[in-house]
């Protein structure tokens, strides 16, 4: 399965600390092994680590704040 740009999903991601969370991003852009996102519990942007990503699938339907 292959991320993408403008896609919702929900994933299990590791952080610097070593603290596993849970999280619904909306994709913005993928490039050199990160993920720039808005986390959608938050509203903000992030990026993400791909090899920190423990887990993800697509978010199906609507989108969850």
């Amino acid at each position: 399965m292959k991320m993408s740009i403008g896609q919702t999903i929900e994933m299990i991601y590791l952080d610097k600390a070593g603290k596993i969370t849970q999280r619904k991003i909306e994709v913005h852009g993928i490039r050199d092994g990160r993920i720039r996102a808005t986390c959608l519990s938050t509203g903000l942007p992030r990026v993400f680590l791909t090899a920190s990503i423990l887990s993800w699938h697509p978010v199906q339907g609507r989108r969850y704040a």
